[in-house]
């Protein structure tokens, strides 16, 4: 489904539009002749969409590298910790829990498609609050600049998060792919299509492209919709599997 849902629902929205092509035809609302004019303007709709297609490819190719980031760093902090030596035995342990949740509230952020900043905020306040401890017991300052620059990196990567999955890219350019779409299908509907049946096809092939193309877009606008029948979404096993493994060595337990 995820490789063909996408174009089944297209497929379907196209038999629609299809059945209103016949009705036209059945009509004879069929009174425009294929000028260069048309073909003309039928290419520029297909390159401004394609323009639009490749700007929110950039995004979601940036969305991809996410996941492996945030795994990077909650291991490197995680595996740093059993490198740090205090005389409180407990302390590493502690913080390394204080780890494992962090990334067990990330993981619930993507689940819930809700990305809360004040739950991350106070695991990332838990984490901090571990390192200026680290701080007081005279750890070496490598190890606390390591241990705060990774977690600064979450939180960057968290906001990066919000951003996309709150906003879309660039409003007014949705509307003039969905208008250029709307306008190419509309004028195919009064087009005169000779030979017939080959028509059909090429309006059934061109409508469907289009259809898909924008619903593909629309899709890869918000890349981290988890379980929401989408069909462009960032796979996030890495940070399923990373959050499993971490409970499994804090003996965390849901």
């Amino acid at each position: 489904m995820t490789k063909w849902g996408l174009i089944f629902k297209a497929l379907g929205i196209t038999i629609t539009l299809l059945i209103v092509r016949l009705v036209f035809d059945y009509l004879k609302f069929d009174i425009l002749s294929v000028t260069n004019l048309i073909t003309a303007f039928i290419g520029g709709a297909i390159f401004t969409i394609a323009i639009i297609f490749a700007g929110t490819l950039t995004d979601y190719k940036e969305s991809e590298k996410i996941p492996g980031e945030i795994v990077t760093s909650i291991r490197t902090m995680y595996s740093d910790l059993t490198l740090v030596r205090v005389k409180n035995g407990t302390l590493i342990a502690g913080m390394q829990g204080n780890v494992a949740a962090l990334m067990r509230c990330i993981n619930k952020n993507f689940r819930d498609n809700t990305w809360d900043l004040e739950a991350m905020d106070k695991a990332i306040d838990a984490v901090t609050s571990d390192i200026s401890t680290l701080v007081d017991e005279g750890v070496p300052p490598n190890f606390i600049i390591k241990l705060k620059s990774e977690l600064t990196a979450i939180d960057r990567l968290s906001h990066r998060v919000k951003t996309i999955a709150d906003t879309s890219f660039i409003p007014a350019a949705y509307a003039i792919s969905e208008l250029a779409a709307a306008g190419v299908i509309i004028l195919l509907f009064f087009v005169k299509l000779d030979p017939y049946y080959e028509g059909l096809v090429l309006f059934t092939v061109l409508s469907m492209l289009l259809i898909s193309l924008l619903l593909l877009i629309r899709d890869m606008d918000n890349p981290f919709e988890v379980g929401q029948k989408t069909y462009a979404d960032v796979d996030l096993f890495l940070l399923w599997d990373l959050e499993k493994k971490l409970d499994e060595k804090t003996g965390y337990k849901k």
